[in-house]
């Protein structure tokens, strides 16, 4: 189990530095140039020569590319060319009102995905497993922005039930919670779905009801905890979905979180924080894989584990 840990970390930190490399020597190849931007089109070339030298910009690619990683590695991202500020200050204050959205439609999708998921292989075949069925295809199906503007008009602006955008109050939250969470939650109950049907099927199953245990002991402890595996896998990934795939969401609900920070620093090519932004994602997303692979071996220890069956 150690080895295998080992391995996994040393993977990622790997992928992380591809990540960070690729990034870096792209943004920076990219025509035009970020001083003449930042600097606007009334400085004179001098200036802007200088500016380039202040920061750093006429070093070799990969000097700059090497200075940079470093700083990064202790925490400092660099100072945004737009906003005269810290990329890592900006971005954590840019994260917490992504954490919590995303947060929330990761609960909302969890909640709702596995309930559909166990009570339509519960009623396999009848008619509540069609229409919860149905109500999952369609939420697989609709794009979230749709489904964003769909429901702004519904609640926001027809019943006023909602904020139309913005985070001012706790209710400002619902709307987007949903439109993000709905097709995960969707994504969800399907392989719940089909997991707990595999399941219901087995012979230990038909020993725990003639046991006369309870109906939910048998459903929740013995099918539902002997079908997580798939469930881990997508509900492992898909919260690094949530956390990197809000950009839509927040822009629609003009939410100051992660994604619309990073949409106007390509907007204004605003490299460092294009590359923090970047990064951010990358971390994120290797950090819930690395996860998922460990929850594996503490659900299933039969799972082997870089050729050895984990103890």
């Amino acid at each position: 189990m150690r080895d295998f840990l080992l391995k996994r970390v040393l993977q990622a930190v790997g992928v992380v530095i591809c990540i960070s490399a690729i990034t870096f020597f792209i943004l920076n190849v990219v025509p035009g140039d970020p001083v003449r931007v930042m600097m606007g089109d009334m400085a004179d070339q001098q200036t802007i020569e200088q500016v380039r030298h202040n920061m750093g910009l006429d070093k070799p690619v990969a000097e700059q590319y090497v200075n940079w990683f470093a700083n990064m590695v202790r925490g400092d991202f660099g100072t945004s060319y737009t906003q005269n500020k810290s990329v890592a200050s900006l971005m954590g204050k840019a994260f917490s009102v992504t954490a919590v959205l995303a947060g929330l439609a990761y609960v909302f999708a969890l909640v709702f995905g596995l309930t559909i998921g166990v009570v339509s292989a519960v009623f396999h075949g009848k008619w509540v497993d069609r229409l919860l069925m149905a109500i999952s295809i369609f939420g697989i199906s609709a794009p979230a922005f749709w489904v964003a503007i769909l429901i702004q008009i519904v609640f926001a602006l027809n019943l006023k039930w909602f904020p139309l955008s913005g985070i001012k109050t706790a209710a400002a939250f619902v709307l987007p919670t949903i439109a993000l969470g709905t097709r995960y939650a969707a994504s969800i109950a399907r392989v719940t779905r089909t997991s707990m049907l595999d399941v219901l099927g087995q012979d230990f199953m038909r020993t725990a009801e003639a046991k006369g245990l309870a109906t939910p002991t048998i459903i929740l402890v013995h099918g539902l905890r002997n079908a997580l595996i798939p469930i881990i896998t997508i509900a492992g990934t898909q919260l690094g979905e949530i956390f990197t795939g809000s950009i839509l969401i927040e822009s629609v609900f003009a939410i100051p979180g992660m994604g619309k920070l990073l949409l106007d620093a390509i907007n204004a090519r605003d490299l460092p924080l294009i590359e923090g932004g970047v990064m951010y994602i990358a971390i994120i997303c290797v950090v819930v894989y690395l996860a998922v692979d460990i929850l594996y071996a503490v659900v299933d220890p039969r799972i082997r584990l870089g050729g050895e069956v984990a103890e």
